[in-house]
């Protein structure tokens, strides 16, 4: 990619926010700070590189942690003093584990519908990595994939049956049911719910 770092506003102290967000859910991962030799290293490794401000230093996201970010587009604003870098992460953006830094509201607003998938998703993974006693998820897991997909045909069924008749809240319920009883299937899989939104990203291409 061709930088035009001299199309860019840094601030007083050589830095630029950095917006990154994921290519393919459109989720807002993380806000960091990028100096003019974090921005060279982003794109000359594909791989995103920030400058800490604590630290006072460079730090390559997912240097240690394995939490990668590949850069597929690198945008800037009509201001050119914030960017916005599309990534394709290989692990939750956030310290806590969580996909996504901005996963709490400040009212009683609902979170993005992408966002609320990849934390249903990111929950699941955590019960398969790290097994929570009593958790309906890892009974699933630990009875394995017949019994996993027996339940996704069967809430595949109430979705049919609850769309059949008028009350809306139930096809609601049962197509949450559904997304669960999914999430759960493709962990055990291994299947990201970032490759079913690729797959239908090439078919809208098309």
């Amino acid at each position: 990619m061709k930088l035009a770092i001299d199309k860019l506003q840094f601030n007083q102290a050589g830095l630029i926010p950095a917006i990154v967000q994921d290519e393919t859910s459109g989720t807002v991962l993380m806000m960091a700070y990028m100096n003019e030799e974090s921005l060279k290293r982003t794109m000359e490794t594909k791989e995103t590189w920030f400058y800490s401000r604590s630290r006072q230093e460079l730090w390559h996201k997912g240097g240690s942690s394995g939490n990668t970010q590949t850069v597929s587009s690198l945008l800037y604003d009509c201001d050119g003093d914030t960017l916005l870098v599309l990534v394709n992460p290989a692990g939750p953006a956030c310290h806590t584990g969580k996909t996504s830094c901005f996963y709490r509201t400040l009212d009683d607003s609902p979170l993005p519908k992408a966002t609320m998938l990849s934390i249903l998703e990111s929950l699941v993974l955590k019960r398969k990595e790290s097994p929570v006693e009593g958790s309906y998820t890892n009974y699933l897991f630990d009875k394995g994939i017949d019994k996993i997909l027996k339940k996704v045909g069967e809430e595949n069924a109430e979705v049919i049956i609850a769309a059949k008749n008028p009350d809306r809240e139930e096809v609601i319920y049962e197509t949450a049911d559904l997304l669960y009883h999914l999430t759960v299937l493709l962990a055990e899989r291994e299947i990201s719910w970032d490759e079913i939104m690729q797959e239908l990203k090439k078919r809208h291409k098309k």
